[in-house]
């Protein structure tokens, strides 16, 4: 049978009814996941409300998986509850699985080593230390793909923790700012606890989820994290009007993460029309554009008229627009970071940021050398699918500032060692940095050496081409 344009498994009418009296029996009955992964079909049973830690005492175990809903959606008190909870129970080996998670993660210090082990599927700075330290662990993955861990049985969380806004009329809550992978992991988990939240915006698309599939709800109404408000530097700045200018054309559609990189760009282009937004996520300067009707989403074939998203992270003004917005769409990481879905999309224009980037033009955006600093995101998702537009149009873009805080060249001739490879050689098109953009498609090894050398600092610029020369044994030449 179809359910809200899914298809799930046919059940016969007896079965059905067997399983809607499950339905209304214990919790450890808890059933219905064997006929529907649908979180927006209504079911006979509603959540038991409870204090934080009284949800935790009632079902975490030692050897659970947990699962924690992550970016401006982190349940922070919902984690404080159950890090007081293992301790407090001497618990043991209890695994929690998160993408990017805000504020401090209290169970990834030291001395809970022994009772929760951290494993990020996109590492934020919460985790990097005990990451490094070997308390925690990280999984490289596109974010495509990180939904077919739990429907391919490879994560099974034990408990999916969630914050959501508060029940409508009809019984449906949001998972507002961060439907990502959430809604994969919530099908294939054993309980539900979820923060109810007022401050949670309510967003549309892949987001909803009835009241009745929650086991126990939490209400606290903490304000959600917020980011954004520094500026841009003179640096960031030239790159947003480089790309701006000479990459972003009318009726493209875009994807960009968070930053001011990202953010310059977008100030960098209260001149355009007809813009699209499909992207993983997205920041507060798609307001302005908004509002300036320089966003309109409407030259797109599927979702035309609409800004398509699947989490957020930003402040207050960016979760009071995405709130009760229809011009909004929050759906599944799997969908939005489709590489083929990506490609449909028209005049695409993929804009990612990395560490650093070597003179043959592999990107490393994960690691300092050997320490992991985040993950694979969305960038080779995108990148790919701009690449790869059925239209022709598209556009992938790699933008960094050439040197780093300490005057170090971004652009170096070798990656330090240990540094992963996230976009490799042959998925570069374009280089930005505040110096010009170097266009690599197509060009031979030192073609490539001599377009980067011309974007990096001028300070650097002579030793490069000598590294260049060493490395490939000739000149760098265009």
């Amino acid at each position: 049978m179809s359910v809200m344009g899914k298809v799930v498994p046919h059940v016969s009418s007896r079965n059905f009814s067997r399983i809607s009296a499950a339905l209304c029996s214990a919790k450890a009955n808890r059933t219905y996941f064997t006929y529907t992964q649908e979180l927006s079909q209504p079911l006979d049973r509603k959540p038991e409300f409870v204090t934080a830690k009284e949800a935790f005492e009632k079902c975490l175990k030692s050897g659970q998986t947990v699962y924690s809903q992550g970016a401006a959606a982190t349940p922070v008190p919902l984690l404080n509850a159950m890090t007081e909870v293992g301790k407090a129970g001497s618990m043991k080996d209890i695994k929690v699985v998160h993408m990017h998670t805000e504020k401090d993660a209290a169970y990834v210090a030291p001395e809970y080593k022994d009772i929760f082990r951290s494993v990020s599927l996109f590492m934020a700075a919460n985790v990097r230390k005990s990451v490094a330290e070997g308390r925690s662990d990280a999984i490289p993955i596109f974010l495509q793909d990180i939904p077919k861990l739990f429907h391919r049985k490879i994560i099974q969380p034990d408990i999916a923790v969630i914050q959501v806004s508060p029940p409508d009329q009809h019984g449906y809550c949001s998972l507002g700012t961060s439907v990502d992978c959430v809604r994969s992991a919530l099908v294939n988990s054993k309980t539900i606890i979820a923060q109810v939240n007022v401050n949670m915006p309510r967003t549309f698309g892949d987001a909803i989820i009835h009241m009745s599939h929650i086991d126990y709800a939490v209400s606290d109404n903490t304000p959600l994290p917020e980011h954004g408000g520094k500026g841009a530097s003179p640096e960031e700045i030239k790159i947003g009007q480089l790309i701006g200018e000479n990459l972003v054309e009318d009726g493209a559609t875009l994807q960009m993460g968070i930053g001011s990189i990202p953010d310059a760009v977008l100030s960098c282009l209260k001149n355009h029309k007809d813009l699209g937004i499909h992207s993983e996520m997205f920041s507060v300067g798609v307001i302005d554009l908004v509002r300036r009707g320089c966003v309109t989403n409407n030259k797109k074939k599927n979702h035309k008229g609409r800004i398509v998203g699947s989490f957020l992270v930003g402040n207050k003004e960016l979760y009071d627009f995405v709130d009760n917005n229809p011009f909004i769409e929050m759906l599944e990481i799997d969908y939005v970071n489709n590489t083929h879905i990506v490609s449909l999309q028209p005049t695409m224009t993929a804009i990612n940021s990395c560490i650093e980037v070597d003179l043959t033009g592999q990107v490393c955006a994960d690691s300092i050398g050997t320490r992991m600093y985040s993950g694979f995101g969305g960038q080779v998702d995108f990148i790919r699918g701009a690449a790869e537009a059925v239209d022709g149009r598209g556009k992938p873009v790699i933008a960094l500032v050439s040197t780093t805080r300490q005057g170090e060249s971004k652009i170096v001739p070798t990656l330090k060692v240990g540094a992963g490879v996230v976009t490799t050689r042959a998925h570069v098109h374009y280089v930005v940095t505040e110096q010009g953009i170097a266009y690599l498609f197509g060009k031979t090894l030192r073609q490539r050496a001599y377009e980067l050398i011309k974007i990096a600092h001028p300070d650097h610029r002579e030793a490069l081409e000598k590294a260049a020369f060493e490395r490939l044994k000739c000149m760098p030449a265009p």
